[in-house]
């Protein structure tokens, strides 16, 4: 038993090394992952507060009109676009998404009227692709316009809405990416580095000169994924750090957690990998294998939009692929919180799925 650890041990250190001098698979393995979340961090990285690019088109001449001007302008929801003096280049600019909506104050817009107080009407538009936009813009200009209304009147709105907080802290869009993100990088490692390695070293016959040593396959496969491990866990750690420091991601669970689920992951993933990548003959063999394992639980298992977005009986089914109980339980760590106490039917899920692929890898696994 000793003789079989000491291998294991000694085959893990040379398969590291050998890693760290292929340029290539350092790429694939840590910085492809990065460029994916650059992508989606930038995407969804910003801040959820709304916002809407609008040009503000005053014909008006009062001093009403300018003070409102200058009150959107510092408003945090309106992003007012500078060099547009006409409606009609407005238009123009919409129609070319550059602007959400257009604000217009007509002539007579805070002239006095009867009472000796500003009136007028604001004019929204919008484009017919997007009415929803007109009419956040229009709400959110009534409600500034009923402060302005209130403090010139001096008279209260009998019936108003209040609004609080649940205490409750919900996903954001990049929480929720990069959760996935995690995912998919754990799918990455397990899969396409054993099926892109293994069958190219049987092609050179490096893996038939293993065979006529004394190591055992399981051997091979536990120093294989061991190796890995190591490479997960830079690859892994780059992304956090990149996650923290830039796109301001914050954790709620436990690191010690996160880590060692992340491991079981991995591990859980790696066996499918070696499994294809040990039956394969060749390369072409693999690719598509690996092509056809891959792609549902990539697209499946929530790793890139919520599952429940997908037709209920197709949620039954994706509920049960491998990487759904570690983007779900990856999710629930970082983003709510949760311990191994919380997560039983993720882990039991993981468990099982672990011993029928490694059963499965074991029996497929050839050295040529």
């Amino acid at each position: 038993m000793r003789d079989y650890f000491f291998a294991i041990s000694r085959l893990t250190v040379l398969l590291t090394r050998r890693y760290f001098r292929n340029r290539t698979a350092i790429f694939f393995s840590i910085f492809f992952p990065l460029i994916f979340l650059f992508i989606f961090g930038g995407l969804f990285g910003k801040s959820n507060n709304t916002s809407f690019k609008v040009a503000v088109i005053n014909d008006s001449k009062t001093t009403f009109s300018q003070q409102f001007v200058s009150m959107i302008g510092k408003s945090s929801i309106f992003k007012v676009q500078s060099g547009v003096t006409n409606l009609d280049d407005a238009k123009e600019k919409m129609n070319q998404s550059q602007l959400d909506s257009i604000i217009q104050l007509p002539p007579t817009f805070g002239e006095p009227g009867a009472n000796h107080l500003p009136n007028g009407q604001v004019d929204v538009y919008y484009s017919e692709s997007s009415p929803q936009t007109g009419q956040a813009v229009a709400s959110i200009l009534q409600s500034i316009l009923g402060g302005v209304n209130a403090k010139l009147t001096h008279i209260s709105p009998p019936l108003t809405v209040a609004s609080q907080s649940t205490d409750q802290n919900g996903l954001t869009s990049f929480d929720y990416i990069f959760s996935g993100l995690l995912g998919f990088s754990i799918l990455g490692l397990g899969i396409f580095g054993p099926v892109n390695t293994l069958p190219a070293e049987k092609n050179t016959g490096a893996l038939t000169r293993l065979r006529v040593t004394p190591l055992h396959p399981s051997q091979f496969i536990i120093s294989y994924m061991l190796s890995s491990l190591l490479t997960g866990i830079l690859s892994i750690t780059c992304m956090f750090l990149v996650a923290t420091y830039l796109f301001h991601f914050h954790m709620e669970g436990n690191y010690l957690v996160f880590i060692l689920y992340a491991l079981f992951g991995a591990v859980t993933i790696f066996g499918i990998g070696v499994g294809v990548g040990g039956w394969a003959k060749n390369v072409r063999a693999a690719a598509p294998l690996s092509n056809i394992v891959s792609f549902p639980m990539m697209f499946l298992s929530g790793t890139f939009f919520p599952r429940y977005l997908m037709p209920e009986w197709l949620q039954h089914i994706s509920a049960f692929l491998p990487l759904t109980p570690i983007v779900d339980g990856l999710r629930m760590i970082l983003t709510e919180g949760k311990t191994f106490t919380d997560l039983g039917p993720q882990l039991a899920l993981l468990a099982v799925w672990t011993i029928i692929i490694y059963a499965a890898a074991f029996r497929v696994f050839s050295w040529d």
